[in-house]
């Protein structure tokens, strides 16, 4: 019986590689820790008003102009897309005793980046569709891998009650953030010291960042010509961007400019308290109420993040895929965005990244 490629990591990587093993009638099963499938792509819906829509609390847009595999992606899914919207003026808040200034948008219009219709769920939900849905396991956590000296892979994983198995595996894909590798999974034979390093020095992506979403029952800042976007250095919102689905109801979404250590002192209720302050002052009393704040911070999320990924990072040139040699070369294949140098952070580099992985293996089994 032909071993499978076990895939570790359920994102957008992981289940690209699963999808393109399985065309090419190449054994393969994905192993995620989560209950749900997406990784760092999370769409999510007002408490019993799903009709409202869903909205992105991770990545939430890519530029076709700059990122044709993404685009092309979407476009092979039959996925409906729709530009950014930007019309009307831009809000800068420098002072929080102070009234925003209201500025001119002066922008290409061309350099607006593309959502989908229904959020980045409706990717993930396009792609699971590709992919046999007994291959793919759930609340289930990879703890240990084994090389033996026959060059045989094991591959020791618990559920979510308790109950552990081993599976054996032809290659492993870790289509998860590197550091998650360092941190969580027991090698042995060891990983090589330099391999070690080089993936506890890549930087999750995400890794530090919280996205709240005020949901609204109609996008009422148009009204004013105002454009949603807002450029903040009083916060606690740094970036606010109008985060409505194509019609209907409306939304705001910003990222933290607040420290995760602050965000886990202060509270979720505290956090949305202010940043409900904060878009009161700056679109006045219609933001007052709104439907609901929804909000993620990753930063605490133990599937995304370890704690040196708490402060924001600067090390992009860490980015790209980590240096294997010795007895794992050619049965551990690293994938995920941080391993994509040139497009990293962006769900074109998760695309790319599975790609590579996959037509290492194909090499591999040559």
């Amino acid at each position: 019986m032909q071993k499978p490629v076990i895939i570790i990591g359920a994102g957008l990587s992981g289940l690209h590689a699963a999808s393109l093993l399985t065309e090419q009638g190449i054994a393969c099963k994905v192993i995620e820790a989560r209950d749900r499938l997406g990784g760092r792509i999370l769409s999510a819906s007002v408490p019993n008003q799903e009709n409202l829509g869903r909205f992105d609390l991770g990545p939430t847009w890519f530029w076709p102009q700059y990122e044709p595999k993404i685009a092309g992606f979407v476009s092979k899914l039959g996925l409906e897309t729709f530009v950014q919207q930007n019309d009307g003026d831009l809000l800068v808040e420098r002072f929080q005793r102070k009234p925003p200034e209201r500025c001119l948008m002066q922008e290409n219009v061309h350099e607006r980046g593309v959502r989908i219709t229904g959020g980045m769920k409706s990717l993930i939900d396009a792609l699971a569709k590709t992919i046999p849905s007994s291959i793919i396991e759930l609340e289930t956590r990879v703890s240990k891998i084994f090389l033996d000296q026959a060059g045989e892979i094991t591959v020791e994983v618990e559920k979510a009650e308790g109950e552990r198995k081993q599976v054996t595996a032809a290659h492993v894909i870790m289509a998860l953030p590197p550091r998650l590798v360092a941190s969580h999974i027991e090698f042995s034979p060891a990983l090589p010291a330099e391999l070690m390093a080089d993936i506890t020095g890549k930087p999750t992506w995400m890794g530090s960042q919280a996205k709240a979403v005020a949901v609204y029952e109609r996008p009422f800042w148009r009204d004013s010509g105002l454009s949603g976007l807002v450029l903040s250095s009083a916060g606690p919102l740094q970036e606010i961007y109008d985060a409505s689905p194509i019609d209907g109801a409306g939304a705001l979404f910003g990222f933290f400019g607040i420290t995760s250590e602050v965000r886990q002192e202060m509270g979720q209720e505290k956090i949305a308290e202010l940043v409900t302050n904060q878009l009161v002052k700056l679109f006045g009393r219609d933001a007052e109420n709104p439907l609901a704040i929804l909000y993620k911070d990753w930063s605490n999320d133990a599937e995304t993040a370890v704690l040196e990924d708490s402060s924001p990072f600067k090390n992009y040139a860490s980015y790209g895929q980590p240096p294997i040699s010795g007895l794992w070369e050619e049965k551990l294949i690293f994938s995920g965005t941080e391993t994509n140098a040139q497009f990293s952070g962006h769900l074109e580099g998760a695309l790319h990244s599975a790609e590579t992985a996959v037509a290492r293996i194909i090499a591999l089994r040559k």
